[in-house]
């Protein structure tokens, strides 16, 4: 057998491997963690609604304390806010490692790639907040202006991998580009106008270490370790100061050292000389186990694989099945359980609800469709390759699946307490307005065809 066919060969697995296959398949699946959320969506609901919806709701105010030393600090929290303030911490710091990357290595990093999706984001953030603004100004339910802004970035993509390749990659492309400049719009708004009164004592100590974490990136330090420590006094630092602790997650995110220690030639120089070694210290009969010099030089590899990724690239790696699976579904479960026994005709009437479901279904593709218009008649910006304007249109519904960072951005506006009805107004349209989104887009998108040339477009 030749090394290359040997190096073709898939590794033999072990039988707890070949059983959770099926289960490791599902997760590489780019529609699977918005099937999920679909899944744990639809169990929250049911469980609200249900003989059990008691339990439902006090299992979420459970309360959870973590203390150092005696007085010194404590946090005591109900678990609903051990999930939106701590896990959505995790959440935003993958988005903002997302960011980072697409401005360094992505569709952001120039000026001349980033400016359509940085106007149809805009479009999409703006028009969505004016129709929300015109049915509830004056009125309380105002507060819930940023509720339409923002796109969720898991489902609309999942609905896209739904199509196959039906969708062309270059309208991915779009969309997340689309997706993470909103992301970037939808933090902004947190951080300047879902902030309670300000502790400047808290904010200056979350600086403090958010230098120390820069600090560390020049001085290239690429322990994880180190980071999740100063992160994680970061985030208690935001989470005191009055601005939202998920805030922290993105600024953390930006601290990440992105450089790789080697480039790709001297990894592969340095590869392929262990590689050498390691043959060249093979005894016949002799196992690797009981072979030192071997475990050498596969230590040695194993540094040099670490040294050729960046510490961004090897965290979001890590972290975003986590995310999708995990952090985002938990979410989603504690978030998404709103009564229906009430008169649903009455709750679609409200100002809260229209300006919701008109804001991301009308809003959404009204503001994307026009400013990527706008700007490409205006030849400030060119359609993509194989992109039409009905593949635009189609995006601009997927773009109004708000889901998990409007119902998080809703949870801000109307915090509990007297506010509970509003937010269940809330979540009531922006649960409609994503089904609606989505289905309208991924019918418009599966009758699309790629186009070859857009050039007059």
């Amino acid at each position: 057998m030749t090394t290359d066919t040997m190096a073709q060969k898939p590794l033999p697995k072990t039988p707890v491997e070949q059983l959770l296959l099926p289960f490791q398949r599902f997760i590489h699946a780019e529609a699977s963690s918005g099937i999920l959320l679909i899944a744990v969506t639809a169990l929250a609901l049911v469980w609200a609604n249900s003989p059990w919806a008691d339990s439902y709701h006090h299992l979420w105010e459970i309360k959870f304390s973590v203390s150092l030393g005696e007085g010194f600090f404590t946090l005591d929290k109900s678990l609903h806010h051990w999930i939106n303030d701590g896990l959505m911490s995790i959440f935003f710091f993958v988005v903002g490692l997302e960011i980072k990357r697409e401005f360094l290595v992505g569709e952001l990093r120039s000026i001349k790639q980033a400016v359509l999706p940085i106007a149809a984001a805009v479009g999409g953030m703006v028009v969505p907040a004016i129709i929300y603004t015109a049915f509830n100004a004056g009125q309380i339910g105002v507060a819930g202006w940023g509720i339409p802004m923002a796109t969720d970035i898991a489902f609309a993509l999942g609905v896209m991998a739904l199509l196959g390749k039906r969708v062309p990659i270059s309208l991915k492309v779009f969309l997340t580009a689309l997706a993470i400049i909103d992301d970037i719009g939808a933090v902004l708004v947190i951080a300047l106008f879902y902030t309670s009164q300000l502790s400047w004592v808290s904010l200056l100590v979350g600086f403090a270490f958010l230098g120390l974490m820069m600090i560390a990136n020049r001085l290239g330090v690429r322990t994880p370790w180190l980071y999740a420590v100063l992160g994680l006094i970061l985030w208690v630092a935001f989470l005191e100061s009055g601005i939202h602790a998920t805030v922290a997650g993105v600024l953390g995110a930006m601290a990440i050292p992105a450089r790789m220690k080697i480039n790709a030639d001297d990894f592969l120089l340095h590869g392929r000389g262990l590689l050498q070694r390691f043959d060249n210290a093979s005894i016949h009969g002799q196992s690797v186990l009981t072979n030192r010099r071997q475990r050498a030089v596969l230590q040695t590899l194993e540094d040099t694989c670490e040294a050729a990724q960046s510490p961004m690239q090897r965290l979001e790696n890590t972290l975003h099945p986590w995310v999708a699976f995990g952090v985002i579904p938990i979410f989603a479960l504690a978030n998404a359980g709103i009564s229906l026994s009430g008169d649903v005709s009455t709750m679609l009437n409200t100002p809260i609800t229209i300006g919701i479901i008109l804001g991301l279904v009308v809003g959404k593709q009204v503001g994307i469709t026009l400013f990527s218009w706008l700007l490409v008649k205006s030849d400030l910006a060119r359609l993509p390759k194989d992109i039409g304007w009905q593949h635009i249109y189609g995006a601009s519904w997927l773009g109004g699946i708000g889901f998990t960072m409007s119902i998080f951005i809703a949870t801000l506006a109307f915090p509990g307490g007297e506010n509970l009805a509003l937010l269940e107004q809330a979540k009531f349209g922006i649960l409609t307005a994503s089904l609606i989104s989505g289905t309208v887009g991924w019918l418009i998108l599966r009758k699309v065809k790629p186009v070859v040339n857009n050039a007059a477009a």
